[in-house]
C-alpha cells in the first residue's frame, strides 16, 4: 500500500508543485464549492496512477489545488466510498495522499441522516466523535510505519482546538450549529429503523456512509481533524417518510450557500 501511495504522490508531483496547508473533502451539496476558489490547478483522479475513482453521481472526481483567501488548500471534489467496492485502504488513500502532499489539517464534510430527534433537515452538526463499529478499520493489515504507529490513540480524533474555531465561525455566520457523534455504516442502502435505534443507543446523533474512516486515517498520520455533517434527512424510524437520494441532494442544495460560507470561514481561521 505504501508503494501505491508513493506512485500516486509521484504522479501528482509530476503535474503540480504545490504545498497545501489544509485539506478539504467535499460532501453532497458542496461539490461546486471548489469551482469558486482561486484555482491554481485541477487534476482528474483518472490522471493519477493507481488512484481509486469515485463512481457516485454528483461527485466530480478530481483534486482542486488553490487558495481560499490566502490559505493554500487541496480539495477533494468527489470522495471514494466503501460501498463502491473498494478496499478500505483505497477509500482512505486520497486522505493519506493529501497529508503526504503537505496538508497538516483536514476538514471533512458530508451529508448525513439525523438520528437525534431534536435535529431537523438542513441543520449542520459539528462532529465531536465517531463510531466506526459498522465498517472495517482502515488501519487493518500491515501498519504503514512511514505514516504512523501501529496502535494510534483515538481519544481526540476531532481536534478540540478546531471545534472551538468551528463554533466561533458558526456564530459569526449566524448559524446555530449542532454538536454530535457520527456513526458510519457501509451503505449504499440507507439504514434500517433497527440500525438507527442501535446507533442512537450507542450515543450516535447522525449516520452516514463516509468520513469516520477518513478521520481515522488522518489521525493515524498526525493530521489535525475536524468535520461537519449536513443533516439532509431524518434517519429511518425517526422520520416516517421513505428515504431517497433525491431528498438528500435537495436539502443539501437548499443550505449549500450557508454551508459554503461556513466552510470558508473555518478554512481561513484554522
Amino acid at each position: 500500500m505504501y508503494n501505491k501511495l508513493m506512485n500516486c504522490l509521484g504522479s501528482v508531483k509530476e503535474k503540480i508543485n504545490f504545498k497545501p496547508e489544509v485539506a478539504l473533502i467535499l460532501g453532497s451539496g458542496l461539490g461546486d464549492y471548489a469551482d469558486e476558489i482561486k484555482i491554481e490547478q485541477t487534476i482528474e483522479y483518472t490522471e493519477i496512477k493507481d488512484f481509486p475513482v469515485s463512481t457516485v453521481k454528483g461527485h466530480k472526481g478530481r483534486f482542486v489545488f488553490g487558495y481560499i483567501e490566502k490559505t493554500p488548500v487541496v480539495i477533494m471534489q468527489g470522495r471514494v466510498h466503501y460501498y463502491e467496492g473498494y478496499q478500505m485502504s483505497d477509500v482512505v488513500l486520497p486522505t493519506r495522499l493529501m497529508g503526504m502532499l503537505g496538508a497538516q489539517k483536514i476538514l471533512l464534510t458530508n451529508a448525513a441522516g439525523g438520528v437525534n430527534p431534536s435535529y431537523h433537515p438542513g441543520d449542520f452538526m459539528m462532529i465531536t466523535d465517531h463510531i466506526t463499529t459498522g465498517v472495517p478499520s482502515p488501519l487493518i493489515g500491515p501498519n504503514l510505519d512511514e505514516l504512523g504507529t501501529r496502535f494510534p490513540d483515538m481519544s481526540e480524533v476531532y481536534s478540540k482546538r478546531l471545534q472551538n474555531i468551528i463554533k466561533n465561525c458558526a456564530k459569526d455566520c449566524g448559524i446555530e450549529i449542532q454538536e454530535g457523534v457520527y456513526v458510519q455504516f457501509t451503505g449504499p442502502n440507507y439504514e434500517t429503523p433497527a440500525e438507527v435505534r442501535l446507533a442512537r443507543s450507542w450515543g450516535g446523533d447522525a449516520v452516514g456512509m463516509s468520513t469516520a474512516c477518513e478521520a481515522m486515517a488522518a489521525r493515524h498520520m498526525g493530521l489535525e481533524v475536524c468535520g461537519i455533517s449536513c443533516i439532509t434527512n431524518m434517519a429511518a424510524g425517526i422520520s416516517k417518510a421513505e428515504l431517497n437520494h433525491k431528498e438528500v441532494q435537495e436539502t443539501a442544495d437548499r443550505v449549500a450557500k450557508s454551508f459554503k460560507e461556513l466552510v470558508t470561514k473555518i478554512i481561513v481561521a484554522i
